[in-house]
Formats: C-alpha cells, structure tokens, sequence
C-alpha cells in the first residue's frame, strides 16, 4: 500500500485521484454536480492522504482518500452522491467492501441524495447508454 499525503488546495497542483470501491454520478447525471461539489467542499484546503496500492489506464492513483482518518470515499456513498461499484470490490479489504455495501443499503433506504431519484441510472449504465447512442 502507496501512500500520498498531499494538500487539496486550489493555488498548489491538483492531483486527479480515481476513487476506489465508489462510481459517483457522471456529470450529465442527475447529483453528478452535486456529488463532486459535495466532495470538493469537504477537502479543499485541507491536508488529505491517498492510500493506493495501483493506478489506472492514465496513470491516477485508484485510492481511497482520508481526511483526518475519516474516508471520504465511503462518506460519498453514505451521502447518497455515489454508488458502491461492487464490479471492482475485489480490489477493496474485506472491511471496506463491508462498509460501502451497507453505506449504500442505508442510504437507498433513507433516499439520501440520488436515491431520491424514482429510478436512479448507476453511472456505468449511463456511460453505456451514451457509448451506444454515439
């Protein structure tokens, strides 16, 4: 496991992060502002780490990003502002992999954020739709 202590602050250098275990809203979704907003706003300029272990097709870090030991990555889910992406849970510890499924449970059943939705479309659906529709 790769650690990255970075500081999430507009003026120093971005660093783009592919967050693990989760699959948010795209931006064309209903929450897709929303959900990215909401993240953004609990971590700018404040002091974050990144635990990852690979990275992706364009060199991101697939990790799951701390803030104060809190994972935001799990706080998307228990927000309603993304969805547990159980095609990669492998890639999670069994403990995470736990957390985000009941995260998501708890939140469908409470219509927090998305799930508020009468039929919400999980993003991997939704990028498959427009794929085709190209």
């Amino acid at each position: 496991m790769t650690t990255l202590s970075i500081s999430w602050m507009p003026a120093i250098t971005q660093h783009r992060i592919r967050l693990q275990g989760i699959d948010a809203p795209e931006r064309g979704q209903p929450y897709g502002k929303k959900s990215g907003k909401y993240l953004s706003a609990a971590v700018a300029g404040k002091h974050v780490t990144v635990e990852y272990s690979k990275r992706d097709r364009y060199e991101r870090p697939i990790g799951k990003v701390l803030l104060n030991g809190q994972d935001m990555n799990l706080r998307q889910v228990q927000a309603g502002l993304a969805w547990h992406y159980k095609k990669y849970q492998r890639e999670q510890s069994v403990e995470d992999r736990q957390r985000y499924a009941g995260a998501e449970v708890e939140a469908k059943e409470a219509r927090r954020g998305l799930w508020q939705e009468a039929d919400p479309v999980a993003p991997w659906d939704w990028r498959k739709r427009k794929r085709k529709g190209r």
